[in-house]
């Protein structure tokens, strides 16, 4: 686990974040003005994946290489954000995994979402839009009050997600080999990226094995928005309706929370760069570009953990 340590261990009170996200874990540890202390970095620790022993255990792994030589009484809060265990549902076990290193710390249970949308504005307020493999729309007001809008996975929701752009993407491939859509080049790019030399060989592949194909459909969401940028219209249509899918989750959130201009972020892979699918959103909720966050989701563990800490004591 590659870990780096700052050479100052002399603060008196210090707070620790983990950002458990889908494709990596991340550990920090800082002073309460954000300097850091101690970084450290693993696998990916979904327990929804790989199980909660196992989950545990890198999850253990991270704090102790973030600490180092640093006493773990010196930790007074930790932010825990983890993809597959909301606070929501497992605020519980979240706190039992911290306490099996920290046992004296205060614990602040979150989600990945929930760690990103305060990294990226700098404080727990305000809406997240997050597209990556999965999607959603995250929000909290002024009164603490939170909302959340899709996150229903690739099955049933998970619209204008890298997996929804890949799966309507291939369905256009098929629907031109049937006669029943518009001609497309996403076949030409589409199919040998998955090693498929026709359209017909999508039905063993995709159905002719135990595993999932989710991963490898995810990844075909890049073609997908190279070839609307290149004026495809096929691919341009599914484009423009992932970002109709992305704006009716914010605006869901934004009228729960009553919340008709709040500070936006945007999260995930296929956001956080300018494409075709980020410049549609943007334009859709009246951003003039794309907004950059201040911190990362680790970060925002650090200071979802402090600004708490700070409250419950001030």
């Amino acid at each position: 686990m590659p870990v780096s340590h700052s050479l100052r261990t002399d603060a008196g009170r210090l707070y620790m974040g983990i950002d458990g996200g889908g494709t990596g874990l991340r550990v920090a540890l800082t002073d309460g003005d954000l300097r850091v202390h101690g970084r450290a970095q693993g696998p990916a620790a979904n327990p929804s994946i790989v199980g909660r022993v196992a989950a545990a255990g890198l999850l253990g792994d991270g704090m102790r290489a973030c600490l180092g030589s640093i006493p773990p009484e010196a930790v007074v809060a930790v932010g825990i954000g983890v993809a597959g265990a909301a606070a929501s549902h497992s605020a519980a076990w979240l706190v039992e995994v911290v306490h099996a290193v920290l046992s004296q710390a205060r614990v602040v249970p979150s989600a990945d979402y929930e760690i990103a949308l305060v990294g990226a504005l700098g404080r727990r307020m305000g809406l997240l839009v997050l597209a990556g493999t999965g999607s959603l729309a995250y929000g909290v007001n002024r009164a603490g009050e939170s909302a959340l809008a899709g996150a229903w996975g690739y099955l049933v929701g998970d619209e204008g997600s890298g997996y929804w752009l890949g799966a309507e993407g291939l369905r256009a491939v098929l629907r031109a080999a049937d006669g029943r859509g518009q001609e497309t080049v996403l076949g030409e790019s589409l199919l040998p990226v998955l090693g498929l030399p026709e359209a017909q060989a999508v039905i063993p592949w995709l159905y002719g094995g135990a595993e999932t194909r989710t991963t490898e459909i995810a990844s075909l969401a890049s073609l997908v928005l190279d070839a609307a940028r290149e004026g495809d219209s096929c691919a341009a249509e599914i484009v423009s309706r992932a970002a109709d899918e992305l704006t009716l989750a914010a605006r869901a959130v934004m009228a729960r929370l009553n919340m008709p201009q709040p500070p936006i972020a945007l999260a995930g892979g296929l956001l956080s760069a300018p494409n075709p699918l980020s410049e549609a959103l943007c334009a859709r909720l009246g951003l003039h570009g794309l907004p950059r966050p201040l911190y990362p989701p680790v970060m925002g563990a650090v200071l979802l953990a402090r600004d708490t800490l700070r409250h419950e004591y001030a």
